[in-house]
């Protein structure tokens, strides 16, 4: 089959993971406060998985990175690592969408959903606005990836035919303003490397690989710089 070293830095979450023969044999992650701050260990973090691989005389066929949206210096460094990694040892390199990502511990953990529900993975953007996207349980597309502002309505088409569950850091924001019977919150929902085998073996198999000098993050919303408030 395949040994993927798989990179995930959108959120305050970084994670490493390794998978070969579709299973993960190792995974590290890290966790800070502040949104893409834990990328700046990531490549201590890709040092030791590569030492793990190594160890084992276990060669990478591909390199997976979470490509968006998310945190815009999250993905960027991310992003950034597995391109070199793919120059310096000629490797292929593999775009995972951090939406399609957020589904896969959803579908592992609850397989009995409902045949005709709905999937909308969310992750915070600001305010009452969330990067969101709705699928169904065989990950097809039903709503493209948006920038959304959500209020009562913003899912109320489909809410008004299946059960829809909401998930990612920002959900729990938008549940007490959606408020329709048919929405669902599961908590505990986080983009990780250890969930990413399965989308980035499956698109290594249909040859759905990305090329490596151009490839760039899908960042939905341009990055906005801010000034420093001391300097205000």
């Amino acid at each position: 089959m395949s040994c993927i070293l798989h990179i995930e830095t959108s959120t305050a979450v970084c994670s490493v993971a390794v998978s070969e023969d579709s299973q993960v044999i190792y995974h590290e992650e890290e966790r800070t406060e502040q949104k893409g701050a834990a990328a700046e260990r990531l490549g201590s973090m890709i040092d030791e998985a590569m030492s793990f691989t190594d160890s084992h005389a276990i060669p990478f066929d591909a390199v997976a990175v979470s490509c968006g949206p998310g945190s815009y210096t999250g993905l960027r460094i991310g992003v950034s690592m597995a391109k070199g990694i793919c120059f310096g040892r000629d490797l292929q390199l593999i775009g995972v969408p951090t939406l399609e990502l957020l589904c896969v511990p959803v579908l592992l953990r609850y397989p009995d959903l409902e045949e005709d529900a709905l999937l909308c993975p969310m992750l915070d953007a600001r305010r009452m606005e969330v990067f969101a996207g709705v699928y169904d349980r065989a990950l097809r597309p039903v709503r493209g990836v948006q920038a959304d502002i959500v209020d009562g309505d913003t899912y109320r088409e489909w809410l008004d035919r299946h059960p829809v569950y909401f998930f990612g850091n920002g959900a729990q924001k938008c549940m007490e303003t959606i408020g329709h019977p048919n929405a669902h919150y599961i908590e505990g929902i986080e983009p990780l490397a250890k969930w990413m085998q399965p989308l980035a073996e499956r698109r290594l198999l249909n040859g759905q690989t990305e090329d490596v000098a151009y490839f760039e993050p899908f960042y939905l919303k341009d990055y906005v710089a801010k000034m420093p408030k001391k300097l205000l």
